[in-house]
């Protein structure tokens, strides 16, 4: 299925992410370079999403605005414990919106959520438990990322809402400039907005603005019309695996075999959620 092919390749891009993140905002002001990244990800997005925004109507502008709040408040949340803690530590806590997105979809909108979810979130949170046995970083650091993990499966579910009554680029497209506009703002207040330097702070704004952002959460809208949220978020799990493996070849972070169990639990409840996912990862893995 191109949908789960596509997120899965998303959850790749941003399990390498956590690497480049790290390193660059140990070295860069957290809010600049948020601000930065959304830079790059509104603009890249308005050469073809300013014509569409008309499309959207205030009801439109709002719901982009709304789930772009969110979206900004978990990448900062996230960024700032990713500052704190292990790169596979955030990778992992991260990957409890697998267990908040149904939750959310069942309390706010009486979402049916099917037994194989179910099931397939019991494994994810057996593997993301095992997982938890690897080196911490700080208990704030670790608070930091959960919060993130909860504003992101709103998120999610928010989406899933809005994906088939909107247009995806133009949607996308505010979500983005909304998380420019408030870490700009963030980042005068702070008085750290400034010039990036270095191929490492502009290697990671590129990926994180342009992939990791801006056609990420594009093919977010677009396969939210085919796929439920709580479906969604086990597929996303995945982006604890590869933070882990990512973590693993570039950060020294390693998991231990409870580690690695614990990231066959996430992989096998994604299969038993979604088996479609399976053969797109197969597929996925032998094109690369």
């Amino acid at each position: 299925m191109p949908a789960l092919a596509a997120l899965i390749a998303v959850t790749a891009v941003w399990g390498v992410t956590f690497v480049q993140v790290k390193d660059a905002v140990a070295i860069y002001p957290l809010f600049a370079f948020l601000a930065v990244r959304y830079a790059l990800a509104t603009g890249a997005l308005a050469v073809v999403g300013v014509a569409r925004l008309p499309r959207l109507g205030r009801s439109g502008i709002a719901a982009g605005v709304f789930v772009g709040v969110l979206l900004a408040a978990a990448i900062a949340l996230q960024t700032a414990g990713l500052e704190r803690t292990t790169v596979s530590s955030t990778g992992f806590i991260t990957g409890l919106y697998v267990v908040f997105t149904p939750l959310f979809a069942l309390v706010l909108f009486r979402a049916h959520v099917g037994r194989e979810v179910w099931v397939g979130v019991a494994f994810a949170l057996l593997g993301l438990a095992l997982l938890s046995g690897i080196d911490a970083g700080s208990t704030l650091g670790d608070a930091l990322v959960l919060a993130s993990a909860a504003a992101q499966a709103l998120q999610i579910v928010m989406i899933e809402r809005y994906a088939v009554r909107y247009d995806a680029v133009g949607l996308t497209l505010v979500e983005m400039a909304t998380c420019f506009v408030g870490f700009v703002a963030i980042a005068l207040v702070l008085g750290d907005l400034s010039i990036p330097r270095g191929a490492t702070v502009w290697g990671a704004l590129i990926v994180t603005g342009v992939f990791a952002s801006a056609l990420a959460y594009l093919i977010q809208v677009w396969a939210q019309r085919r796929l439920s949220a709580p479906r969604i978020a086990i597929v996303f799990s995945l982006e604890t695996v590869w933070a882990g493996f990512f973590g693993y070849v570039f950060s020294g972070d390693r998991l231990g075999w409870a580690g690695w169990i614990g990231c066959a639990s996430i992989m096998g409840g994604i299969v038993l959620a979604e088996p479609a996912a399976a053969g797109a990862l197969v597929r996925l893995v032998r094109r690369a």
